[in-house]
C-alpha cells in the first residue's frame, strides 16, 4: 500500500491492517447498498471490468468500416451467448448489415473437456458450414471454455485434413482469448492468422514483466505457483510430492519469457488489469475513507471511532468519486452508471510458421472519446490472412451497386442481397451500392451516366453568342433601312406622292416602327431589373401607336373618299385632327393598361432552375400574366379593327389610297401575333424570348414592307408616276 502516492508511511500500515481484515466490496458483480437511498445520485455498484456495451458498437463500426455486411455467426449455447444475440442482431439490422448464417456451437461437458473424446462427425453441421460457406467474415462470441467445440473444428481441419479454414476472417470477441490452447502444439496458426478481436484496454504497467521474469517457485509459498510450474516445464517438484515424466527436476532458473506466446504472455492482459486497478482503486476509497474519519477524529466528531470498523456500503461514496492515474499513466475512475471509464483494444493477430504469433493494437472503442472518435481503426496497420493478398476481402450477398443504380429488395430474401436498377430520370447516385437514387441540387442536374451532378449552365441570349449576333444585326438592319426611308421621304416630302399618303401620319408611323425595331435590344442581353420593366410595356406602347398609326391612316382615307361627294356631311371630320386622336385615344389606352400592370404585378428578372434539365434559365417572370395577355389582347383587337376597316376600303383607287396595301400589312401583321401565341407558350427559355423578338421583327418589317417600300420604289425608280399629272389622270383627288 505504500506505493499509493499521498499516503504516509504510518497510514501505510493502518490501511495493510484494514486491507487484510475487511471484506472489499465486490467491484465486479455490484454490493447492495443498504443505507444510502438515493439511486440516481449513488450507483448500487462498480465495475471494474468494462461495460459490454462499447463492444456492440465496435463490431458494428468495425463491420461497417469495412463494408461486411454479410456475416457469419457463431454463438456459445448458454445465457452469454443468448443475452450477445439478443442485443447485438438489432443493432446489425438498424445498420444493414445481414447474418448470413448462424451456428450455435453447443455446450461443452467436463468429461468432453477433459478428455475430447467428441469427434468432428459430431460437429459435422458445423464444420460443413465452416468449409463449404463463402462468407468470408465470422463473429465469435463465448469463453475459451464454450468455443472448445469450435477449436476442435479448426484444429482438424488444420492438422489432419490439410484444408485450413483460412479463407476468412475470424472477429473474436473479448469474452474468448482464442489463443490459448492446450497443449499449446494445437494452436491453429493457419485459421486465426489476421484474426481482429476485441480485447479489454490494458496498458503496459511498470516493472509487471520484470516481476515475472525473476519469480522463482522455491522462493514463493503459493502452492498454485509450483502446479503451474510443474505442469508448463514439464519437470518435477520431489519436495512437494509432483512428479513429471521427464526425470528433471525444476530449478527455480526457468524463464517464463522462454514459452511459447500460446502457453504463456508476459504481458498483463486486460482481465488482470483490470484486476490491477480494482486493488488500486479500493485502496484509494479506504485512503479517502480512512483521511476522512483521521479528520473527524482531530476535531473531535468520531474520538471513539474504531477504524477497523468499516461497513462496504461505505465505500460507494468513495468509489464514485476515486480518480487517480495509475502506475501506466491511464486515469482510472467511475462514469455516472457504475462503470469504469475504459474500453476496447482493437487487436490483430500475426501468425508465424514456427507456431508463434504477435498480438498488434490496431485500434480502439473509446466510449469516453469525443463524439466521431470513439472508434478508431487503422486499416493499414492490419496484416491480412495470406489468402488475401494484403487486401480486405469482401464480405457482401452482391457485389454492390454501381453508381448510377441503386438497391431493390428482392421479395423473400434478406435486405443485403437485392437487385440494381437504372435510376429514375433527373436523379443519381453517387457512391456504390446506393439505397436510392436521390435528385441533384437546384443549380446541379446528372449526367449522361446518372453518376454525377453537373452544374447547370445559365443560358439567356448574349450579344456574343451566335444567336445574339444574328438578332442584333437583323435589328440593326432594320432599323437602318428604316432610318434610309425616313430619309427619303422627308428630301421627297414636296412630291404628290408623299403629299397623297398624309405626311403627319406617315411621319409618325415610321417612328414608331423606327422605335418598334430598337425592342428587341430589351430583350437581348442579361435580363436586368429595368429591362424587365420596360420590355413589355414599351413594346405594347409603340406597337399600339404603330397600329392606331395606321387605323388612323385607313380611316383618313375613307373619310376623305366619301368626303368628297357633294353634300356629304364628313367632310368637317377630314384633316389632321382625326388621325391625330385616334393614335392619342388608342395609344393612352394601352398606356394605361400597361400602367396597371407596373402598379400591381410588375415583371422581375428570374432564375427559372426547373424548365431544363440542364440549364438555368435567366428570364424576366412577366409579373402578371394576365396583364401580359391584355396587353396582346389590345393590340391584337387594334389589328383586328384596321384589317376590317382597310378591308372594307380595299376596292378604292390604288393610285391614290393605301387601303389594299394596308390591307395586306395588317394581313401580315395578324398572322405573325396569331402564330406568335402558340410558339411562345411551347418554348423555354432563350428560344421562348426569340420567338417574340422574330415576331416583332417580322411583324413590324411586314408594316413596314407593305406600306413603304411601294412608295419607295416610285420615289426612286419611278419618278415619273410621282406627278400630278399622272394622279389627276386616274380621277384620284385627294386633299392635303
Amino acid at each position: 500500500m505504500a506505493a499509493i502516492g499521498g499516503l504516509t508511511s504510518q497510514n501505510s500500515i493502518q490501511m495493510a491492517n484494514i486491507l487484510n481484515n475487511f471484506k472489499i466490496p465486490q467491484l465486479s458483480y455490484g454490493s447492495f447498498d443498504p443505507v444510502l437511498r438515493d439511486k440516481t445520485q449513488f450507483p448500487s455498484f462498480y465495475r471494474m471490468v468494462p461495460n459490454e456495451n462499447p463492444q456492440y458498437d465496435g463490431i458494428v463500426h468495425l463491420l461497417k468500416h469495412f463494408g461486411w455486411n454479410w456475416i457469419g455467426l457463431l454463438i456459445s449455447d448458454d445465457d452469454s451467448g443468448e443475452t450477445f444475440l439478443q442485443i447485438l442482431r438489432p443493432k446489425l439490422y438498424q445498420n444493414d448489415i445481414c447474418i448470413a448464417l448462424m451456428e450455435i456451437v453447443p455446450a461443452v461437458t467436463a468429461y468432453i473437456f477433459n478428455n475430447e473424446t467428441l469427434s468432428v462427425n459430431d460437429l459435422g453441421e458445423i464444420a460443413s458450414t465452416l468449409f463449404v460457406s463463402s462468407v468470408k467474415v465470422f463473429l465469435a462470441h463465448g469463453d475459451f471454455q464454450s468455443m472448445h467445440h469450435l477449436r476442435i473444428i479448426l484444429e482438424h481441419h488444420e492438422h489432419f485434413q490439410m484444408h485450413p479454414l483460412d479463407h476468412r476472417v475470424w472477429i473474436i470477441t473479448a469474452q474468448w482469448d482464442y489463443t490459448t490452447a492446450f497443449p499449446w502444439s494445437k494452436f491453429t496458426p493457419k485459421s486465426f492468422n489476421g484474426t481482429l478481436s476485441f480485447a479489454h484496454h490494458t496498458d503496459e504497467v511498470p516493472g509487471f514483466q520484470d516481476f515475472f521474469e525473476s519469480i522463482n517457485p522455491f522462493k514463493v509459498s503459493f502452492f498454485f505457483l509450483r502446479e503451474f510450474w510443474f505442469f508448463t516445464f514439464l519437470c518435477s517438484f520431489p519436495r512437494y510430492n509432483l512428479y513429471g515424466s521427464d526425470p528433471k527436476n525444476c530449478t527455480g532458473e526457468e524463464k517464463l519469457e522462454s514459452l511459447p506466446s500460446t502457453l504463456f504472455e508476459m504481458k498483463m492482459s486486460g482481465q488482470s488489469y483490470n484486476i490491477y486497478n480494482a486493488v488500486y482503486a479500493v485502496a484509494h476509497a479506504l485512503h479517502d475513507l480512512f483521511s476522512l474519519r483521521t479528520y473527524q477524529k482531530a476535531i473531535g466528531n468520531q474520538d471513539r471511532q474504531n477504524h477497523l470498523s468499516i461497513q462496504p456500503w461505505k465505500l460507494h461514496i468513495f468509489l464514485r468519486n476515486i480518480r487517480f492515474n495509475n502506475s501506466a499513466g491511464d486515469e482510472i475512475y467511475f462514469d455516472g452508471n457504475g462503470d469504469l471509464a475504459s474500453g476496447y483494444d482493437i487487436l490483430n493477430l500475426v501468425a508465424f510458421p514456427n507456431r508463434s504469433f504477435k498480438r498488434v493494437q490496431v485500434g480502439t472503442m473509446d466510449p469516453q472519446a469525443p463524439a466521431g472518435k470513439q472508434f478508431v481503426i487503422n486499416g493499414s496497420a492490419i496484416l491480412w490472412n495470406h489468402r488475401f493478398n494484403q487486401t480486405p476481402p469482401r464480405a457482401t450477398c452482391v457485389e454492390g451497386c454501381h453508381p448510377g443504380y441503386s438497391k431493390i429488395v428482392q421479395q423473400g430474401k434478406q435486405d443485403c442481397c437485392y437487385n440494381c436498377t437504372q435510376c429514375p430520370e433527373g436523379t443519381v447516385s453517387i457512391q456504390t451500392g446506393a439505397d436510392q437514387c436521390e435528385k441533384c441540387a437546384v443549380d446541379e442536374y446528372p449526367n449522361e451516366k446518372q453518376d454525377q451532378c453537373i452544374p447547370k449552365t445559365i443560358t439567356y441570349i448574349a450579344y456574343g453568342e451566335p444567336l445574339g449576333i444574328i438578332l442584333t444585326s437583323f435589328t440593326l438592319f432594320f432599323f437602318a433601312i428604316t432610318m434610309l426611308m425616313m430619309g427619303t421621304f422627308i428630301l421627297h416630302q414636296d412630291t404628290p406622292i408623299v403629299k397623297a399618303n398624309n405626311w403627319n401620319i406617315t411621319c409618325t408611323l415610321l417612328s414608331s416602327l423606327l422605335f418598334g425595331f430598337l425592342c428587341p435590344f430589351l430583350f437581348i442581353g442579361w435580363p436586368g431589373k429595368v429591362s424587365c420593366l420596360l420590355r413589355q410595356t414599351l413594346f405594347g406602347i409603340i406597337f399600339s401607336v404603330s397600329v392606331s398609326s395606321v387605323l388612323g391612316k385607313t380611316i383618313t382615307v375613307i373619310l376623305a373618299f366619301t368626303a368628297t361627294r357633294p353634300g356629304n356631311r364628313m367632310r368637317k371630320w377630314v384633316g389632321k385632327a382625326l388621325a391625330v386622336s385616334v393614335i392619342i385615344l388608342c395609344s393612352l389606352i394601352q398606356t394605361g393598361i400597361c400602367a396597371v400592370w407596373l402598379a400591381t404585378s410588375p415583371p422581375f428578372p428570374e432564375f427559372d432552375m426547373h424548365s431544363q434539365i440542364d440549364h438555368i434559365i435567366l428570364q424576366c417572370n412577366e409579373g402578371s400574366v394576365l396583364m401580359f395577355y391584355m396587353v396582346l389582347g389590345y393590340m391584337g383587337l387594334l389589328a383586328i379593327i384596321s384589317f376590317t376597316v382597310a378591308f372594307f376600303a380595299r376596292k378604292l383607287p390604288d393610285t391614290f389610297n393605301e387601303a389594299k396595301l394596308i390591307t395586306f400589312s395588317m394581313l401580315v401583321f395578324c398572322s405573325v401575333w396569331v402564330s406568335f401565341v402558340p410558339t411562345y407558350l411551347s418554348t423555354k427559355g432563350k428560344y421562348m424570348v426569340t420567338v417574340e423578338i422574330f415576331s416583332i421583327l417580322a411583324s413590324s418589317f411586314g408594316l413596314f414592307g407593305c406600306i413603304f417600300l411601294p412608295k419607295c420604289y416610285i420615289i426612286i425608280l419611278r419618278p415619273d408616276l410621282n406627278t400630278r399629272e399622272h394622279l389627276v389622270s386616274k380621277r384620284n383627288v385627294l386633299r392635303d
